[in-house]
Formats: C-alpha cells, sequence, structure tokens
C-alpha cells in the first residue's frame, strides 16, 4: 500500500478546464486535469513556463485573473475544521466566501517577497493585519503570534525587527517574512510558487530546508510550482509533470526520475544541468508548446516528439497505469505500441546527477 493510500485528502480535482478571455478570444490554459492532494504530503508541479502550474494552483484559492474562469470540473477541499467539511471551490464567487479558505486554509507564497509586501508598512503591522483578520484575536495576541512565528522561520531577535520596514531585510529574509505570513493562519495547504527563483544558491538551500523543517513542525501539505527539477528533487514526495495545460504524468519523485515513461519527462530530464558535459551544448527541447487558443487533436506534445506515432497526431491517449502510484499520459504503454527506452543520458540517473556537477575553477577562464 503506497503512502497515500493511508493519507486523507485534502484536495480533490475533478476534469478541472480554465479559460481566459483575451481581447475576444478564448485560451483554454488548463484542460481537464484531475489530481488528489493528500494530507502532509509535498507534491511538486512542473513544467515549462506557460505550461499552466501557476494558473492551476490559483483555482485552489480562487485568485485567477478577472478575464480567467473556471469552465468546467470541481475542485473540493475537504476539511474538518470547516462547518462544511465538503466544499466545491468552483461554486465560490464572492470575496466573503474566499476569506474562508485563502489564508485560513489554503496560503500562497510567491517567488519575489517585495511583491507581496507593502514597502510603506512595518513588517510587523503586516503581519498582524493578516493574523488579526483570520484569527479574530486582539492587538497583543497578533503580535505575540507574530514574534513567535517570526522566530520560527529563522529571523534573530524578532521583538526588534518586528517594527522594521521590508527594505531593511534582505532577499532571504524577507522570504522567510512571507512564509511566516502565509503560516501565521495555520493553513492546511501551503502553495509555494518558484519560493527560490529571486534568490542565490546559498540562501535557495536555507529557504527550502526552512519550508521542510516547518512542515514537520506544523503538519500542512505543501505544493511546489518550479520548472527547477534539482529542487524537486530535494523537497518533493510526488511529482504531477504539466504539459500544455494537462498533467501528462504523476508519480513519486523515485518514479518520475528514475522511471519516468512520457518523452515530455524525458526531455525535462535531459534539461538537467547537472547532466551537462563540458565544452558542449546543454540539451534544450526542440520546438515550442502548441497555441492553447486553438482546439488540440491527438498529443498535444507529438509536434516537438521524435517518438511520436501517426495516432498521436489523430486521438489523445489515455492516462496509462504504471503502477498504484505512477500514470503517464502517453500511446507508448499500449500494448500495441514499439517498445521504446529512454534517452541514454537519463538512464542510471541518480549516478550522473551525483557525478554531473561541472567543476568551473578559476583556470578553466
Amino acid at each position: 500500500m503506497s503512502e497515500n493510500a493511508k493519507r486523507d485528502v485534502l484536495l480533490s480535482l475533478k476534469d478541472v478546464e480554465v479559460k481566459f478571455n483575451v481581447r475576444g478570444r478564448y485560451l483554454t490554459a488548463i484542460r481537464g486535469v484531475s489530481l488528489d492532494i493528500y494530507d502532509g504530503e509535498s507534491l511538486a508541479i512542473v513544467g515549462e513556463s506557460g505550461s499552466g502550474k501557476s494558473v492551476l494552483t490559483k483555482t485552489f484559492s480562487g485568485m485567477l485573473d478577472s478575464n480567467g474562469t473556471i469552465s468546467a470540473g470541481s475542485i473540493t477541499l475537504y476539511d474538518k475544521a470547516l462547518s462544511d467539511s465538503e466544499i466545491d471551490l468552483t461554486n465560490l464567487k464572492k470575496a466573503s466566501e474566499w476569506q474562508k479558505i485563502r489564508g485560513r486554509r489554503i496560503a500562497t507564497v510567491f517567488q519575489d517577497p517585495m511583491t507581496s509586501l507593502n514597502p510603506i508598512l512595518t513588517i510587523g503591522k503586516q503581519m498582524c493585519m493578516v493574523i488579526e483578520k483570520h484569527q479574530r484575536c486582539s492587538g497583543e495576541e497578533a503580535k505575540a503570534r507574530a514574534i513567535d512565528i517570526m522566530r520560527k522561520v529563522g529571523i534573530d531577535n524578532p521583538e526588534k525587527r518586528f517594527d522594521d520596514y521590508p527594505f531593511m531585510y534582505s532577499g532571504g529574509m524577507r522570504q522567510r517574512i512571507v512564509i511566516a505570513i502565509a503560516l501565521s493562519c495555520r493553513p492546511k495547504i501551503l502553495i509555494c510558487d518558484e519560493p527560490t527563483t529571486a534568490l542565490d544558491v546559498t540562501i535557495q538551500t536555507q529557504i527550502l530546508d526552512l519550508i521542510k523543517e516547518l512542515q514537520r513542525e506544523l503538519d500542512f501539505t505543501v505544493v511546489y510550482i518550479t520548472h527547477d527539477l534539482g529542487v524537486v528533487a530535494n523537497v518533493a514526495e510526488r511529482v504531477a509533470v504539466l504539459y500544455a495545460g494537462q498533467i501528462v504524468e504523476i508519480g513519486t519523485v523515485e518514479e518520475i526520475f528514475f522511471d519516468p515513461r512520457h518523452p515530455y519527462t524525458w526531455a525535462l530530464l535531459s534539461s538537467l544541468p547537472q547532466l551537462s558535459v563540458k565544452g558542449e551544448d546543454m540539451y534544450s527541447i526542440a520546438g515550442t508548446p502548441p497555441s492553447l487558443y486553438n482546439k488540440i487533436t491527438g498529443d498535444a506534445f507529438a509536434p516537438r516528439n521524435k517518438y511520436a506515432m501517426a495516432i498521436d497526431t489523430v486521438a489523445e491517449p489515455p492516462m496509462f497505469k504504471v503502477s498504484e502510484t505512477h500514470y503517464a499520459k502517453t500511446w507508448l504503454l499500449d500494448p500495441r505500441a514499439p517498445k521504446v527506452e529512454p534517452p541514454e543520458n537519463i538512464r542510471n540517473l541518480h549516478e550522473k546527477m551525483l557525478a554531473g556537477y561541472v567543476d568551473y575553477s578559476e583556470e578553466d577562464y
């Protein structure tokens, strides 16, 4: 039995479709996504820019742009702490309805902390505003809780730093504050949207370690949005690969890295910097994603897939079961398909990643 089979489902997506009205034309950004998110897990949603990662998770908290709508499907939140323990989030239309969910049940950490913090309000003021709004406590109690969560995220001398402004914090400290604000209302699900993109490598590691430590301590689910598979390998238990608004493969992190089945996943893994060879060009995926203004026939990845068969251009593949935890949406898994092995460069991936860090010393320049 898989670990997730023992866990409760917190959020369940069934055939979700999201459309945007762009100057009178409709763009289908999410196309029939079904996904269960479990209590206490770490799930990474990966894919190229424009694949729909951020759009998908914005549907969890009612943060779609005004021209976007959930045009089909359901998103059910299960939470025993709510008076109604099952809520279809697609039915929520008003800001007052979302206030019961956003922050209190599902919170988001964005990639650039300076766009999340108000530069003219102190850190303490911003934290207390959130705590008072969602937890209905006094100002003194909110301050005590704010200082406590600041200490938990690693802010030294939080009593003094409480009255500082965002510009007085470093980039890494600002990201810690954004995480603190997101966790101040004890959400059940924390969405981390490229949380380390704007940080240097050393600070990235510290922030990711912090999120993992806080997850163990406070017992919440983390959904990472990232294009960086190196990050995924370090933080996720399960990985969903998104392409052109669809999940094309999902499995445990070990299954996705060491037994991938979809050609798009093969291509993403081949792009890992650790697999680059000194003096040679890094691998890049040929072609471009399809236009989501148009109806897609067959497999959306087919025009970029050197393993594509004739059927890929006329019929959309189903989601084939590889194991109890592993599924992939590719005709290559049909029993009638020819046997195709993954590219040579991603076989024995673990050993190659360990050995593949290129050492650029000064004498190389």
